[in-house]
């Protein structure tokens, strides 16, 4: 069948529309899809926000069924959401009775008026705080009469908001306290506005100032602080806001009717103003300065001991050092204005070779150092390298500080050796002693003694160890004795050594025979030395010796009468002799032949030179005996040997000698007896003219001394050797045979010595074989 065109154009029109038709169907299906699956991806975007917001929604239908999300039943506490409300309530999950008996009022509440509600539950055997808000449910979500109920954990929010009222109220418990302690405060506390002016104050301020109530301080704005370099107090409260820091100043002021020192704090609270206080510091500021001159008196004292003192502080720095410690570890003057720390103390008198020699010497310091933290003080001994032996004492203190002591004990020790040395000695000189010693104290009982004196007494030595008393000790030394009563006497000594401080002495005799001399001697230390002495063999060669003394007087006694008998029986016959010459010489019995005047003329001097030996013998026999008298005066020296020289001219002249008399006026004056004197000088001047060959020559000099006169005679002739001038000055001797031992110079030098010596002077001879002979006579 043939189409026409226009059923073509239809046909195609029709199929044209199907298949815009067909387009548009396709396009709208695929916008849909598009649209369903962004609805399913904002639902369950929708969904998840859900689950992680902090609230749970809970739809309660009008027949009390409930629809929520199984994240609430973990809140209630149940494994599976309940179908109803009625069921929420459980006895170990859910909600208790009463509060979900207030939710479904609520609830039914807002089904039919459609008014919120807000309360707060707490699931059963939870602590979990829950908010709940509940309004009506929109229709697009649920039907009409749905409530719309959402759940809140706000746990931590409600322990914050506990916490926060606690601390409100503690807050305001402590701001009473606060005000009721500011208004009790002793002392004066204060508050100012932005502007600086007094607000508040409390009662020991109005006290201060002598004022009737706080408020009118506030309102006449007295001030305690008087103005301090043209600021007033309440300026300087507006520094420390306007800088917003503290001030803290020390002025005086005057409270009640006193000046104080206070120490005046402003302190800044923000925008609210200013508070300040003021604390009385009078009494510490006297105790500072007692303190201070304390310690200035300590310093100055510890300056004056010998013992080396220094203080560290708490940070261990030297705060002070006296002088003998400066000089005990060498410590340099610098010090003085940089205080080294202990450490570096240490280092100092290290390098000045003023601490022991250590291995380890950083271990060592450290060691000291840890001496400040150490709860007892520390005691060493130091050896320096030099011999110093130093005591060391390191006391840490309260305020952790340390005072380090330093005390030079060499002396000491070099005494203490030296006392050691003393005792030992001591103990050996009592034991090496013959005398028989011990030492009592005063109350009597024997502290010491030597290994003789139990010896002496007869005493076993293990007696002596117990140290018996003085009492005991006689009863032992009782039967020792020849006499028992005589033991008082010893007692009596041993008591008036020790108490009455006196010496006395004493004789016993033993039972043995033995005769013991005691004595006793107060020491120095209070104590008594009772020393003894076996005097047996003393008083034995002492009652000899008595006897020969007696003797010996006796002998004496015959000796003075011989030679007074002999000076009268030798003198008078020789007078008589020389008598009867000279009377034949003058003729008396006729002239004489000249043979016979030769006779009378031999017999003259021969009675001459024999009266001299006799005078001479006599004197010396005197002499050595003390018999010999001096008839003393005043002597002029020069004239006087002058004119013994000028006696002895004819032998000089006869010898052909030559004599130099040397002296002067200067020599001055002797007080002697001339005759005496007067023969010594001749016969010592006769003895050298004699010993003098011809053409020698004899020097006699005079001078004065600074003590006596000085007389030399001198010659060159002979001379003796040693043993002869030994045997010339002694007196008269025999020899092995019983003979006159022969001697040069006759009686002369021992006569002559004899005088000399009578006259307080002295005789030296020096000779030489050869040469001469110097006789030195020194007189006083």
């Amino acid at each position: 069948m043939e189409l026409s065109p226009i059923a073509l154009v239809l046909l195609g029109l029709l199929l044209a529309g199907w298949t815009f038709g067909a387009v548009w169907l396709v396009l709208a299906a695929q916008k849909r899809a598009r649209q369903a699956r962004t609805a399913r991806g904002m639902a369950r975007r929708l969904t998840y926000m859900i689950e992680d917001s902090p609230a749970i929604p809970l739809l309660v239908r009008p027949d009390g069924r409930i629809e929520g999300p199984d994240r609430l039943a973990a809140w209630l506490g149940f494994d599976a959401l309940p179908d109803y409300l009625s069921e929420l309530a459980g006895e170990d999950a859910g909600l208790d009775a009463d509060d979900l008996a207030h939710l479904g009022d609520a609830v039914r509440r807002t089904q039919k008026t459609a008014s919120p509600f807000r309360m707060v539950v707490t699931p059963v055997g939870s602590r979990k705080s829950l908010a709940l808000r509940g309004h009506q449910a929109d229709p697009v979500v649920a039907q009409s009469g749905t409530a719309l109920v959402w759940w809140f954990d706000f746990s931590e929010s409600q322990s914050e908001l506990s916490k926060l009222r606690a601390e409100a109220a503690g807050a305001r418990t402590d701001f009473a306290a606060l005000v009721g302690l500011i208004e009790a405060a002793p002392m004066p506390m204060w508050f100012r506005s932005d502007d600086a002016e007094l607000r508040l104050v409390n009662s020991a301020y109005v006290k201060a100032v002598g004022a009737q109530s706080a408020d009118s301080v506030v309102k006449d704005q007295i001030e305690l602080i008087e103005p301090v370099d043209g600021l007033s107090a309440a300026q300087i409260a507006q520094q420390a806001r306007e800088q917003d820091m503290p001030f803290e100043r020390i002025v005086q002021a005057t409270v009640g009717s006193q000046r104080r020192t206070l120490r005046v704090s402003d302190l800044p609270l923000g925008k609210e103003g200013v508070a300040g206080y003021a604390i009385d510091i009078e009494e510490m500021e006297e105790q500072a300065r007692a303190f201070r001159a304390f310690r200035e008196a300590q310093r100055s004292m510890l300056d004056q001991l010998s013992v080396g003192v220094a203080q560290f502080n708490a940070d261990q720095l030297l705060e002070f050092a006296n002088q003998p410690f400066r000089r005990i570890f060498a410590l340099p003057g610098t010090t003085q204005l940089d205080p080294p720390p202990f450490d570096r103390f240490l280092d100092i008198a290290r390098d000045a070779g003023r601490l022991p020699e250590v291995r380890d010497f950083p271990a060592w310091r450290k060691e000291l150092t840890a001496i400040f933290t150490a709860g007892e003080a520390h005691e060493d001994a130091w050896t320096l390298h030099d011999g110093t032996h130093l005591r060391i004492v390191a006391q840490p203190m309260p305020d952790g500080g340390l005072v380090f002591i330093a005390e030079d004990r060499s002396e000491q020790l070099a005494l203490s050796a030296t006392r050691d040395t003393l005792l030992r000695t001591r103990t050996a000189t009592f034991d090496s002693l013959f005398e028989s010693l011990a030492v009592f104290a005063p109350d009597g009982r024997m502290q010491l003694w030597n290994r003789r004196f139990p010896e002496i007494w007869g005493l076993p030595e293990e007696y002596l160890d117990e140290h018996p008393r003085a009492d005991e000790l006689l009863d032992a030394i009782g039967p020792h004795l020849a006499r028992p009563a005589q033991r008082k006497a010893i007692g009596d000594v041993v008591r008036s050594a020790t108490l009455d401080r006196k010496q006395r002495s004493g004789r016993v005799q033993l039972s043995d025979g033995r005769t013991l001399e005691f004595a006793g001697v107060p020491l120095p230390d209070g104590n008594g030395l009772l020393t003894v002495l076996d005097v047996t063999d003393s008083k034995k060669a002492e009652d000899a010796l008595r006897e020969r003394a007696s003797a010996l007087e006796e002998a004496d006694a015959v000796k003075t009468r011989f030679l007074a008998n002999m000076s009268y029986e030798f003198r008078t016959p020789l007078t008589s002799i020389g008598g009867f010459a000279e009377l034949l010489q003058s003729g008396v019995a006729g002239d004489l032949s000249d043979q016979a005047k030769e006779y009378v003329d031999a017999i003259i001097s021969s009675v001459e030179r024999l009266s001299s030996q006799i005078e001479t013998v006599l004197d010396l026999t005197q002499s050595e005996a003390g018999l010999l008298p001096l008839a003393t005066e005043e002597v002029e020296l020069l004239p006087f040997v002058t004119q013994i020289v000028r006696e002895r001219e004819e032998a000089i002249e006869n010898g052909g000698l030559s004599l130099d008399l040397r002296g002067d006026r200067s020599a001055g004056k002797v007080m002697a007896d001339k005759r005496q004197l007067g023969r010594a000088l001749g016969n010592i001047l006769d003895n050298s003219i004699s010993a003098t060959p011809k053409g020698g020559r004899i020097l006699v000099a005079l001078s004065r001394r600074q003590k006596g006169v000085k007389i030399v005679i001198s010659d060159n002739g002979q001379g003796m050797k040693p043993s002869e001038l030994a045997r010339a000055l002694d007196g008269y001797r025999l020899d092995a045979d019983g003979k006159p031992a022969k001697r040069r110079g006759g009686l002369g030098l021992p006569l002559a010595r004899q005088l000399i010596e009578a006259h307080g002077g002295r005789l030296e001879l020096q000779s030489e074989k050869g040469s001469g002979t110097t006789a030195t006579i020194l007189l006083p």
